[in-house]
């Protein structure tokens, strides 16, 4: 299915695809939460590779982006043999110390959302693991890709 006919929340998302197979499921026989989890953070590092911010980058920059919150919303189960288009955004960034992340995993079969979640994220040393100001590759990178500017 193309992927504009998708129901995505928001404009230009930045998609990978997600076949769901028996290692993903709980013993509701249904995707397990940890699963969802796992996917947003490779989500979340594919869509800032395909920025052009590699981990080598955060390691010469001694920073890193860091969890300090998610939101998740379990909107309808999903099963083996669903395939799943995810999504992700970056819906602020204060070009400080934070930037939020828009998650939406979108049912292909039924054509409806099934799993959402926005997660915080802090910019910290990684040698510390203190909070630091953004670095100008990650204000210049992440802000410009932010969809909500200055949120």
């Amino acid at each position: 299915m193309p992927e504009s006919l998708l129901p995505w929340r928001y404009e230009s998302p930045f998609i990978k695809s997600w076949q769901i197979d028996a290692s993903h499921l709980d013993h509701y026989n249904h995707v397990n939460n940890v699963a969802y989890l796992t996917q947003v953070e490779a989500l979340a590092w594919a869509h800032s590779n395909s920025l052009g911010l590699q981990f080598s980058d955060y390691q010469s920059l001694n920073r890193a982006m860091v969890i300090k919150r998610h939101e998740l919303d379990y909107h309808l189960p999903s099963h083996e043999g669903d395939s799943l288009q995810c999504a992700t955004w970056i819906v602020s960034c204060d070009n400080k110390l934070t930037l939020k992340r828009h998650f939406q995993f979108v049912c292909e079969r039924r054509q409806k959302t099934v799993f959402e979640a926005l997660t915080t994220f802090v910019c910290v040393s990684l040698d510390s693991g203190a909070p630091k100001r953004l670095p100008e590759p990650f204000k210049e990178i992440y802000g410009n890709a932010c969809i909500e500017p200055n949120f």
